[in-house]
């Protein structure tokens, strides 16, 4: 249990630096990617989901670094309610240890910075046109296309009959998360992960960043109760569909 927690711990920091730390590199002044564009920043998420999941893999053996992800284990029976509940903890504090290291890296830009939403959007999401009811939707229905994707790989006519070689699973989803970014980025930023969006965004609540503004807690549950519902919807359509 201590090796699944410091797994996921130090797997959701790492794929967080590097996720966050993508979106820094485009968008605060003075840095050498400003300007970098979209593609950038979701191929960057796409290689930290893979780098932070090898990581959690090689120390904690799970690889889940999503709450959501967590949650659908309790569903399955795979963990019991007081370890899907560490599990979250530790991926959460992951998340804002990762928002603490690109606030660390970036010292001198936040300043350099005076866009606060731009500061902002570097540790959590922003929706592009704030709609409360839309942006749930959007979030959902996104979060749930992944989780059935995820559902997919895991099926023996995807996988084969021995399952994919050891690693090349990660490769697939990380592929799954670029393909999201590529097509749904656009109204919420795709949060897809609670502890992707409330970790970092606690870091930017936490730490003395340099000019920035409020942490946009009114629009924090989306980016948590979404990807939750997706996942269970998710699950329910892998059962009725017979892929698990």
């Amino acid at each position: 249990m201590d090796n699944v927690l410091l797994g996921e711990f130090i797997g959701t920091a790492v794929f967080l630096a590097f996720g966050c730390g993508v979106v820094a590199n485009v968008s605060l002044k003075e840095s050498k990617g400003f300007g970098g564009g979209p593609i950038v920043v979701y191929t960057g998420w796409a290689m930290g989901v893979i780098l932070g999941v090898t990581c959690s893999l090689a120390i904690g053996n799970t690889g889940d670094l999503n709450c959501a992800v967590t949650f659908y284990k309790l569903l399955m029976g795979i963990y019991t309610v007081p370890m899907a509940i560490a599990i979250m903890i530790a991926q959460v504090l992951g998340g804002i240890l990762g928002g603490a290291l690109v606030w660390l890296s970036y010292l001198p830009h936040w300043k350099a910075t005076e866009d606060k939403i731009a500061k902002l959007g570097v540790f959590c999401t922003i929706p592009a046109i704030r709609s409360y009811g839309a942006n749930f939707l959007c979030e959902g229905i996104v979060s749930t296309l992944l989780f059935l994707v995820f559902f997919s790989f895991g099926s023996k006519f995807v996988s084969g009959p021995d399952g994919f070689p050891a690693g090349f699973g990660t490769y697939m989803v990380g592929l799954a998360v670029w393909a999201v970014g590529l097509s749904f980025c656009g109204p919420t930023g795709y949060a897809l992960n609670p502890a992707r969006d409330l970790g970092p965004r606690l870091a930017h609540a936490i730490f003395p960043i340099a000019g920035k503004g409020g942490s946009d807690w009114s629009y924090a549950w989306i980016p948590v109760v979404a990807p939750m519902a997706g996942a269970a919807a998710a699950l329910g359509l892998a059962k009725l569909f017979a892929i698990i």
